[in-house]
């Protein structure tokens, strides 16, 4: 079901990057709600707008905004002309044009199309939007480029993304790729492969992580992010060297989640092909069963040390780390997890 709702907006609290937050009246209440300024136009205080309420009105994880479907007050919307003829959100009210890196238009097309391989470079493959951060700074201590890739299984525009912009403000990543139907990037791509690609030939690291938001089921097989598996193994294929982000924590009161995940289980040790590397930190040495992961794939245990500059960065840059609620002291095993693969990627060859 979709719920929709008359609402007026009562201030524009932030922009970033195609989006912005504000605050409208609706339903005899005061709300959050986001505005995609190049899907629906802008917005100032006093329009009236149509808002898409069903995350809130059901009190799902994706809850917390509404989202502006249309201005009522300006119906008419005409975004500046650019060149791409590539649909994203294809076939829904929402769907645009893009110029992809693939495209004939783009100056990035002879990449692609003369692509050989990805000569060994670090792509590390998450399962958290919440696990970027870390990995990205840790990499950035070695003075690697850094791209990320924005994948579809979870928040399609980019631009909804705080951590991303904050971590582009500060110099933890360099380059933003949005593939598949997802939106915004530095560059756009028609699917991972070509990101990855692209990524590989601007950046020393490549991270591929979903949006926020990803859905799980508590079925073995019904989680966004089992897609891990498959994107280690498109890694391979292109010769990179595919580097596993498992989701570790002790804070989780869901016996699937305690410990290693039942997410990360499954996607490395039924989807992914044997051979990929999972950089644990020191510190959790002979504290995760890893009886289902460690026969098929390298486990690294990398300095806590260097993990700790990590984070201590991030601190530093005034960049939060939070993941289902929880802070670094609440759930510092996910954060110290995610750094340690950003360590490996930053080592790699150098």
């Amino acid at each position: 079901m979709l719920r929709s709702e008359r609402g007026k907006v009562l201030t524009i609290d932030s922009v970033r990057g195609g989006a912005a937050e504000i605050t409208v009246y609706v339903n005899d209440g005061i709300a959050k709600a986001m505005v995609y300024t190049e899907l629906t136009g802008g917005v100032e205080p006093g329009d009236d707008v149509l808002l898409n309420t069903t995350a809130v009105g059901k009190k799902l994880g994706t809850g917390g905004y509404h989202y502006v479907m249309a201005n009522l007050s300006k119906p008419a919307f005409d975004a500046e002309e650019t060149v791409g003829h590539i649909v994203k959100c294809r076939y829904t009210p929402v769907q645009h044009t893009v110029l992809a890196a693939e495209e004939e238009d783009s100056p990035h097309r002879g990449i692609v199309e003369n692509f050989e391989s990805l000569k060994g470079c670090p792509v590390v493959a998450g399962q958290l939007h919440s696990q970027l951060a870390p990995a990205a700074a840790a990499a950035k201590l070695f003075g690697k480029k850094v791209c990320y890739v924005m994948t579809d299984t979870a928040a399609l525009p980019i631009g909804f993304s705080k951590q991303v912009s904050a971590l582009k403000e500060n110099g933890f990543i360099d380059l933003t790729i949005t593939c598949g139907q997802s939106f915004g990037g530095d560059l756009e791509t028609v699917n991972v492969y070509t990101a990855m690609i692209m990524g590989a030939s601007m950046a020393d690291a490549v991270i591929v992580i979903p949006g926020p938001g990803n859905v799980g089921t508590g079925t073995k097989y019904g989680f966004s992010s089992i897609e891990q598996g498959n994107i280690l193994n498109a890694a391979a294929l292109l010769g990179g060297t595919p580097v596993a982000l498992p989701r570790v924590s002790f804070a989780d009161k869901r016996p699937r989640h305690q410990g290693v995940s039942h997410h990360s289980v499954t996607a490395l040790s039924e989807i992914a092909k044997p051979g990929c590397v999972v950089p644990l930190p020191e510190s959790l040495r002979g504290r995760l069963d890893l009886s289902k992961i460690e026969p098929l794939h390298r486990i690294e245990y990398m300095p806590d040390g260097v993990i700790a500059e990590a984070v201590t960065a991030l601190a530093e840059a005034g960049i939060k780390l939070r993941s289902m609620g929880r802070g670094y002291g609440e759930d510092r095993e996910l954060f110290d997890t995610a750094a340690a693969a950003g360590v490996f990627a930053g080592r790699y060859g150098s």
